[in-house]
């Protein structure tokens, strides 16, 4: 969305966004696939410091567009429902929750109870560089954060192929050590 920044100072991508945006890994994926970085939700007194929102969508596809990034679509969150994709709203709804969703080209935006965490040991904690674990691989889908498991979902109809991307909205992320790897 207008207003926000984005940019890489040395080895660190710099996500500074106003409200709402998505930056795409530009290679299409393919199950299994294993993605990790580490990621810090900065919070000083920059315009753009919020304790929110460290989110990301992988092996996401849109059933219009088959083979095709997702990409082009604004920062605006309902923009997204229409896409096949798992998705992990961590520290969402102003730092109160955190979810996963397998999002099934609806605007449904499916949400299973043990999926939707509101304890403190789920929710960021400011200035903390997160080591975060993205899986998919076998029909499972899986989110780890500083080597802990937080979600583990046996998708019955797996997604095997598809995009990654980080996704903020009003936040400062700065991301180092990305990597993509098969398990």
């Amino acid at each position: 969305m207008p207003g926000g920044r984005i940019s890489t100072r040395g080895d660190t991508l710099v996500i500074e966004d106003a409200g709402g945006s998505t930056v795409w890994y530009r290679e299409k994926l393919t199950m299994p696939v294993e993605i990790t970085y580490d990621v810090t939700v900065v919070v000083r007194d920059g315009p753009f410091d919020r304790l929110s929102d460290l989110n990301c969508f992988w092996m996401a596809s849109d059933p219009k567009a088959p083979g095709k990034m997702p990409a082009g679509r604004s920062g605006k969150f309902p923009e997204y429902d229409s896409l096949f994709t798992y998705y992990v709203g961590y520290g969402g709804n102003n730092n109160k929750t955190t979810r996963f969703r397998r999002y099934d080209g609806t605007a449904a935006r499916p949400l299973l109870p043990q999926h939707d965490l509101s304890d403190t040991k789920f929710l960021l904690v400011a200035n903390h560089t997160y080591h975060i674990r993205l899986v998919a691989r076998d029909g499972v889908a899986e989110f780890w954060r500083d080597g802990e498991k937080i979600f583990s979902f046996e998708d019955p109809s797996p997604l095997t192929n598809g995009w990654f991307a980080f996704r903020t909205v009003r936040s400062h992320l700065e991301i180092q050590n990305f990597r993509v790897a098969r398990p």
